[in-house]
């Protein structure tokens, strides 16, 4: 192996990518009972993704903001733009006004590898000057994030250096091509670091750009991932799948018959094992659509019919184990 040309590439491809990349700074301000308004300031990444002037990046990094600031690498400042957001998956769509702009690659995260190359780009801590560049590999796929309150499972883990304010900025691979935005780092550990695979925020984005939104089909149920201890317990017939748990009134489950002590094995033609391949198998049917329903009703398999409905906004707010 020549590491000379591996470093020479690896170079050549950082100083395209940092172009792309741009420095996010917003402000909102908050009631204080003793100042009255006080102004919060947050610092963040962002990635250009055409020519038009959009930017991605978390949605953390611009929530409630009154006024965000983005500066490119080249130093110009430009007043963003929040086009949309959607807190469930934590991305972001800034626009800036700008000309001259060069934009980020995309690569196709489902071909994403363990152990490749990534590289993580952003304004680390803030520091002034040039973005912050962090060499590490893709060190799992498909992690869930522990301890939020939105949904963010099928994760890029990474041992690339990810810190504050590289939030919203690039992980790409060795080609310089993005493969997922940066968003959590675990305090106090070692060398774990996540990003949203490139896939997903590219289904985000388009979904912002037509709708103003991302619309979500609603089922209209929580539950929980059966395995075969809860499944002896309750004598449920079904070693896995999604336990309903409850049935939200007016939904498509409750006017489908779903009911409470279900467990869902599968959706058309998908199997349902846990609560996340019911969100995949929902996401693939669509709104308005209709979905077939295989359950486990005391032991008796039984298919159900429901028509999904969009998702309210409160639900995908705050939707980790509901869908």
């Amino acid at each position: 192996m020549d590491i000379a040309a591996v470093e020479d590439q690896i170079t050549r491809v950082v100083a395209r990518l940092q172009s792309s990349v741009v420095s996010i700074d917003s402000v909102r301000m908050a009631r204080d009972w003793r100042f009255g308004s006080v102004p919060l300031e947050g610092q963040g990444s962002g990635v250009i993704i055409d020519a038009k002037g959009h930017v991605v990046t978390n949605n953390h990094v611009v929530a409630d903001a009154d006024r965000v600031q983005v500066t490119l690498e080249d130093g110009r400042t430009f007043v963003g733009e929040v086009v949309g957001s959607d807190p469930a998956t934590d991305v972001a769509l800034v626009r800036v006004d700008a000309s001259d702009l060069v934009s980020a690659r995309f690569a196709d995260s489902e071909k994403l590898r363990v152990g490749q190359f990534a590289l993580a780009v952003g304004n680390a801590l803030g520091l002034p000057g040039a973005p912050t560049v962090s060499l590490g590999v893709v060190s799992a796929l498909g992690r869930p994030l522990p301890g939020t309150d939105f949904v963010l499972e099928g994760l890029i883990q990474t041992d690339a250096a990810i810190n504050p304010g590289n939030s919203g900025g690039p992980l790409a691979d060795i080609n310089g091509d993005v493969i997922g935005i940066n968003t959590a780092m675990i305090p106090f550990a070692q060398g774990v670091g996540f990003a949203i695979p490139a896939n997903t925020v590219a289904s985000v984005v388009g979904q912002i750009l037509r709708n103003g939104r991302v619309v979500r089909p609603w089922l209209g149920i929580s539950g929980v991932d059966v395995n075969p201890a809860i499944s002896k317990r309750y004598n449920l017939g079904a070693d896995s799948g999604v336990l309903v748990a409850e049935v939200s009134r007016g939904s498509p489950a409750e006017e489908s018959g779903l009911r409470r002590g279900d467990v869902i094995v599968a959706a058309d033609a998908s199997e349902i094992k846990k609560m996340k391949d019911l969100l995949q198998a929902l996401s693939k049917s669509g709104v308005g659509y209709g979905v077939r329903l295989f359950v486990s009703r005391y032991g008796r398999k039984q298919e159900l019919s429901a028509r999904l409905a969009e998702a309210p906004v409160q639900i995908t707010e705050r939707r980790r184990w509901r869908e």
